[in-house]
């Protein structure tokens, strides 16, 4: 009679097949897999990563550089915290900011979320890092 994993199963009863996915991440009888074979998952999960992860942080960051640097006197625009106001100077890294009469601000360019009136350059993400 053969070997069965429990006492009260019939010898007619048979262990599911196994997948091929399995048997294909086996090693090969003779022990030697290639060394590429066994690092293409890894390429794998990184090729993913750059795609889903990298390639549209970039894009991303590429436009708010591009929206930083063309920032102008007389745009309206509202920052990252709210503050709504008109560009009346330019700096390199900064902005100053006419908030209300005789009321002048400056802030960094990053903190220049977008024009008035209009979406942000980068729409904040659901969910995510």
């Amino acid at each position: 009679m053969p070997v069965t994993l429990f006492s009260t199963m019939s010898s007619a009863t048979q262990l599911p097949p196994v997948p091929s996915l399995v048997l294909a991440m086996a090693p090969s009888p003779d022990g030697n897999a290639p060394v590429w074979l066994q690092f293409l998952p890894f390429a794998a999960i990184l090729g993913i990563f750059y795609f889903v992860i990298l390639l549209p942080m970039r894009r991303r960051q590429r436009k708010v550089a591009e929206f930083q640097e063309s920032l102008k006197v007389g745009d309206k625009v509202i920052t990252t915290s709210g503050i709504y106001g008109a560009i009346t100077k330019v700096n390199e890294k900064s902005v100053q900011l006419q908030i209300a009469d005789k009321v002048r601000i400056e802030v960094a360019k990053a903190a220049v979320g977008g024009y008035q009136g209009q979406e942000p350059i980068v729409p904040e993400s659901s969910g995510g890092l």
